[in-house]
């Protein structure tokens, strides 16, 4: 063979294999597991076993169905659960640890803000990803950097709240809002989107947590003469609030981003009328997802779903379609690193509630709540609300 022949020949070979491995490189076989576990800190045991179980079945239904229709993949999801009995912390951190050294799990569903926050620091260390569907506190924002949220936090349900003021034509704002972390968040949320739809806050009055007179703070929210008033705490001031500023002859709107049987018992009849923004999952028949969940649920369990179950059935999903992009991406994906990158490249996800969620830059999504109005002492379904 002509010699100059001979090292094209092989130079065109060391092109085309240096080009085969650049390509095997690329799109490195993916590293799978036998099964994509998928951990949960619940509260399975103790005062709030309520929300563990209703979490735990919209979890594990979620799991049934996935798996019935050939899992991700083809690899089947498998569900670790733990509990954290009903909020403490060092029970949390205990369950996670058994789950990074027993299960090698990569993914945590979580509930409560105090068990969240516990385990965070364990989910940066291992780079795994937390999904929180229950816990409604503004502090869990950034507690990890691969933390997420399903569950509307307090400043997204007091935006909310304010967007629905707005729609309405209320103009002067004024607010009543606990003396600490969790007020101060959906203030700080809610007046900078106030003002910028043109509105004033006319008051904004702080009371602490656990209060018992609230007069001196409701008498300043009078003589500012709102159009509406904010309600930014939780039971069982609410009743207390929003009765003594009925008592104080206020007749304005008045919404809040809570109600509880506690506080009705607290306000009495003062309370009909009052407004609250929450979660809340109704099946209906142009939505054709959440329609199927709530039947299926229903079969399964002999209960309708509420909320929480839903949170969780559709975590399930959201993680599914996680695991599904990255290991599109090949190579050794389960890692939070992935995921999150993963999640921000297209952070709309399907929602059982209806359309789809999209997650925010502060690991919150963003999907439609519930508008609530009391009647007789008890929460009545308005319409499903979203800012504006």
């Amino acid at each position: 063979m002509d010699t100059n022949k001979r090292r094209t020949t092989i130079s065109i070979a060391a092109i085309a294999a240096a080009s085969a491995l650049a390509v095997g490189v690329a799109h490195a076989q993916p590293k799978d597991p036998k099964s994509y576990k998928i951990g949960a800190i619940f509260a399975m045991s103790g005062g709030g076993s309520f929300y563990g179980t209703v979490m735990s079945q919209g979890m594990k239904l979620a799991i049934e169905e996935i798996n019935a229709k050939g899992g991700v993949n083809g690899i089947p999801l498998e569900a670790v659960i733990e509990d954290h009995k009903s909020g403490n912390a060092q029970e949390a951190v205990s369950a996670m640890n058994r789950m990074i050294t027993l299960h090698d799990v990569k993914m945590v569903m979580t509930s409560y803000s105090a068990p969240t926050q516990a385990v965070a620091p364990l989910a940066d260390q291992h780079h795994i990803l937390l999904l929180n569907g229950g816990g409604v506190s503004n502090n869990l924002v950034g507690v990890s950097k691969y933390m997420f949220h399903n569950r509307s936090l307090a400043a997204d349900l007091g935006l909310v709240a304010a967007s629905y003021l707005n729609s309405e034509g209320a103009k002067k704002l004024a607010a009543l809002q606990w003396k600490n972390d969790a007020g101060d968040s959906v203030t700080s949320a809610v007046n900078p989107y106030w003002q910028g739809k043109g509105g004033s806050v006319v008051a904004v009055e702080s009371v602490p947590q656990g209060a018992t007179n609230m007069d001196t703070q409701i008498a300043k929210l009078r003589s500012a003469n709102p159009d509406a008033i904010g309600i930014w705490m939780w039971a069982p001031e609410v009743g207390l609030a929003v009765k003594r500023i009925r008592e104080f002859g206020m007749k304005q709107p008045v919404i809040g981003v809570e109600f509880t049987q506690n506080d009705a018992k607290i306000a009495g009849p003062a309370a009909d009328g009052y407004l609250y923004i929450n979660d809340y999952f109704e099946p209906s028949a142009d939505q054709p997802w959440s329609k199927s969940f709530a039947e299926a649920y229903e079969k399964k369990y002999g209960a309708k779903p509420e909320f929480y179950a839903a949170n969780y059935y559709e975590g399930v999903y959201m993680l599914a379609e996680l695991l599904k992009r990255a290991r599109a991406k090949g190579g050794d994906y389960m890692d939070a690193e992935v995921f999150k990158k993963a999640l921000y490249e297209n952070p709309k996800f399907d929602s059982v509630y209806g359309g789809q969620m999209s997650f925010k830059p502060n690991g919150v999504a963003q999907k439609r709540v519930g508008l609530f109005k009391v009647v007789d002492g008890k929460g009545v379904f308005q319409k499903f609300v979203e800012v504006r």
